[in-house]
């Protein structure tokens, strides 16, 4: 007699076979809807609760923006650095959930802040996959002499398999009119605003460090904070 059919407790297979699943190759089971799920946009610190079906995930994490400082009366105010930049796919498949947080941008003035920190950890819930992106240092602030722009923050991944990394760009030093603060992958970075005012085009975006203001009495302005986006695929 022929066999028509094979009780599936039988088989030798990994997974929960059911009827959205699917025996691969390989011996698992898998979801039959495999492919892009949903994306969740993140610009405030809290846990990522990874939706049912999803397996994979590629994580952008953007650091924060540094502030630059205001002028000196002498000379221009710095510009800050904008915050580190990292793309990186994971396999979630043994994992539930994440520790995301979002950094604040510097704030901008005589006492320039550094932008913050925006990271990725899930080795709470037994992953082992960390990012962190440190935020643009915020410009310096000098009673008298030119003011350095802040230095562009760095990235520290667990692994860098199936990963890209961009730390953030500095922001320039000014020495007079038309200088910047540091862009990021996703934002751009302020600009002094010419030659009609004193006060500075805020950044944009996430991430781009704020500009000093057009005069040497020219006020500072703050740079944009984090953003972590995850894209999730069955």
């Amino acid at each position: 007699m022929a066999i028509t059919k094979v009780d599936k407790t039988l088989l030798e297979a990994t997974g929960t076979a059911d009827a959205t699943t699917f025996l691969r190759g390989d011996g698992s089971w898998a979801s039959a809807s495999a492919g892009f799920n949903s994306v969740q946009i993140l610009t405030s610190s809290q846990t990522w609760n990874k939706p049912a079906g999803v397996t994979k995930v590629v994580v952008e994490v953007q650091g924060a923006g540094g502030g630059s400082s205001q002028g000196n009366g002498v000379q221009w105010g710095g510009n800050g650095g904008a915050g580190a930049y990292v793309k990186q796919f994971f396999d979630v498949s043994s994992i539930t959930a994440s520790a995301v947080v979002v950094g604040a941008g510097g704030a901008g003035g005589t006492s320039p802040g550094t932008g913050g920190t925006s990271s990725w950890d899930d080795t709470a819930s037994g992953g082992s996959n960390t990012i962190s992106c440190t935020g643009g240092v915020g410009a310096e602030y000098a009673s008298s002499g030119h003011n350095d722009g802040g230095a562009g923050g760095t990235a520290t991944l667990s692994s860098a398999t199936n990963s890209y990394t961009i730390n953030g760009q500095a922001g320039q030093t000014t020495y007079g009119q038309q200088s910047m603060g540091g862009n990021s992958p996703l934002g751009f970075g302020g600009t002094q605003k010419g030659y009609d005012s004193a006060t500075p085009v805020a950044p944009v975006g996430y991430g781009s460090g704020g500009s000093s203001g057009l005069t040497p009495s020219g006020t500072g302005n703050a740079g944009t904070a984090g953003i972590v986006i995850i894209w999730e695929f069955k």
